[in-house]
């Protein structure tokens, strides 16, 4: 549902619907709560709240922070990952000068294949599926590298230099789609803990009494405000591939222009 969420639905209207629908629900809850309970506006009860109330906000804060920096973490090892997987072609398509005509041709070739395709699969790639293409062009270009019959020490150097980096390049593009298949945002556990603690929090704000019902309704606002928005970015930032905090496919598609520069 929250992967539908990011992909199809524009960031800011998700955080827009988060604080209406919470701060609107928990609103009518509170008009409820006081027109149900008068009492509570007595503030009888606060002292009991007043040491609850800041038990729970910090543990819900702890556990909020823990949560979006772990998820923010996905997004920074995500951005690395394609970074070094475009760095690496760019720096395999340098030096190419050294082969003869047919390799260097053959190999500039693969790469901007190579290229051209793991761009094109970008969206599949996100959510951790490969298409045939983009594999069919890497293994093409192992074996351009692997026809190259060095003829000097200067070849022999270059081409084992490049063959290293072909293997760091494929590793890094297993790992991107390793990191989009696993990082899915929370599990379902963790979801009912995030909610179970916002309830918390908002909760007791509720029933915390306040004789001035328009100061009460701010406080609540506020509170359902702060909710709504650490609940977009758990949301927005469990997909390291996806929406609009994700990493980007641009190292790929430098590669592309990179190479598609006449010489």
């Amino acid at each position: 549902m929250t992967r539908w969420i990011v992909i199809n639905v524009p960031s800011w209207l998700v955080l827009v619907g988060l604080v209406v629908g919470i701060a609107g629900g928990t609103a009518v809850v509170q008009a409820l709560v006081r027109h149900r309970f008068p009492r509570l506006e007595r503030g009888e009860h606060n002292e009991m709240a007043q040491f609850l109330f800041p038990v729970i906000a910090v543990v819900y804060g702890f556990l909020i922070g823990f949560i979006v920096l772990a998820l923010w973490g996905q997004v920074n090892t995500a951005d690395q990952t394609t970074r070094a997987e475009g760095a690496l072609a760019a720096q395999m398509a340098r030096g190419l000068e050294v082969l003869g005509g047919a390799e260097r041709v053959r190999i500039r070739s693969g790469l901007l294949e190579y290229g051209r395709a793991a761009s094109a699969e970008w969206t599949d790639a996100a959510t951790g599926r490969a298409r045939p293409g983009a594999e069919t062009a890497l293994n093409r270009l192992y074996g351009a590298y692997e026809a190259v019959r060095p003829r000097d020490d200067t070849q022999r150097a270059f081409l084992a230099s490049s063959l290293a980096s072909l293997r760091e390049l494929s590793k890094a593009r297993t790992e991107r789609l390793l990191e989009a298949r696993s990082n899915v945002g929370p599990p379902l556990s963790l979801w009912l803990v995030i909610f179970l603690t916002s309830g918390l929090v908002l909760g007791f704000s509720v029933i915390f009494g306040c004789r001035q019902a328009r100061m009460h309704y701010g406080m609540v606002g506020a509170v359902s405000v702060l909710v709504a928005a650490n609940l977009f970015l758990v949301v927005q930032l469990g997909y390291p591939f996806l929406g609009e905090f994700a990493t980007s496919p641009e190292p790929l598609r430098a590669v592309v222009e990179v190479l598609s520069t006449p010489r």
